[in-house]
């Protein structure tokens, strides 16, 4: 019986493009397999040794080092810090973020330059952004000194120093930082908007708020979820911003699961902070897997059968 040469060169142009994709993804899945899925291994691998990080892994302990993770008190604390940053980032972040996107995406006079000063702190790096934030919010800083210079003296505070203070000015930097970023995105996302949508609720009488609650608000839905999946996996691992700032202190009231699992390394406690790692990878995780299922599926069901 003949075979059907159309059949067979399509067969062999289907294992040849198989061939090229492979060739092309191999690359990439080694360097994913190598600096990503390896280090993961190998962390739950030490996380079941009581190990210094000297000489081979030797004294199993099972799960005992999670069980320590969750008993300790200062790892508790730590979480409890990341989460009020992300609270805090939720509530008042992400709005403002979108209260200045609506309002820069009007046509008013100096908005060119007003997204760029917004956007500008987002740019620089986290050790500077810390350092200089730390000088100004130091005793008798510029902060200080320019409170007292407007007759506001008594609102002088150990900004970094005061336990009850030092978390919400760590907060304030964050935002600072990254407000700009937030903003722009949600900007973005107001931008994608069809005038034509717009000017259809104006002629229906639709109020300006109006507007923003029935058009505005749905269609960017899927930008502010978005900014909330990203704001809420940097309070996880917020790490850069506090260790140059306070360094968690003073006695761990700004310490933040990263600063808790850095610390334990410093105590060479190796196995100990691989758990810790593993755990903080594991909420990561958990909000990923949360946001894919919840949200982003969502968004690609209700983009059509093209998404």
């Amino acid at each position: 019986m003949a075979l059907d040469p159309t059949a067979s060169a399509h067969s062999r142009l289907g294992r040849i493009r198989w061939t090229t994709i492979v060739l092309f993804l191999l690359p990439a899945l080694a360097l994913y397999a190598l600096f990503l899925l390896y280090p993961i291994v190998q962390s739950i691998r030490y996380s079941l040794y009581d190990w210094n990080g000297f000489g081979p892994l030797q004294e199993f302990v099972g799960l005992d080092n999670f069980r320590d993770v969750f008993a300790d008190e200062r790892f508790r604390s730590a979480l409890t810090h990341n989460l009020i940053i992300v609270v805090l980032s939720l509530v008042l972040q992400l709005p403002a973020a979108l209260a200045l996107a609506l309002l820069l995406n009007s046509k008013i006079k100096g908005r060119a330059a007003m997204r760029t000063i917004f956007f500008a702190p987002y740019v620089l790096s986290e050790v500077v952004t810390g350092v200089v934030w730390r000088q100004i919010l130091r005793p008798n800083g510029l902060l200080d000194q320019s409170l007292e210079g407007v007759g506001l003296g008594g609102w002088t505070q150990g900004w970094l120093s005061d336990p009850d203070v030092v978390l919400y000015s760590i907060f304030f930097i964050v935002s600072w930082k990254y407000f700009g970023f937030h903003m722009i995105l949600m900007l973005a996302g107001l931008q994608q908007i069809p005038e034509e949508l717009l000017e259809a609720a104006q002629i229906d009488g639709a109020t300006a708020w109006e507007q923003f609650r029935y058009v505005k608000l749905p269609l960017l839905m899927p930008t502010v979820r978005v900014s909330l999946f990203l704001s809420v996996i940097g309070a996880l691992q917020l790490f850069d911003m506090v260790w140059v700032t306070t360094k968690g202190g003073p006695i761990g009231a700004s310490s933040t699961m990263s600063t808790y699992l850095y610390d334990r390394f410093r105590d060479s406690r190796f196995g100990f902070a691989s758990a810790v790692s593993i755990v903080i990878f594991g909420l990561s995780l958990v909000v990923a897997l949360f946001y894919q299922r919840f949200a982003l599926r969502r968004d690609l069901e209700g983009a059509g059968p093209g998404a």
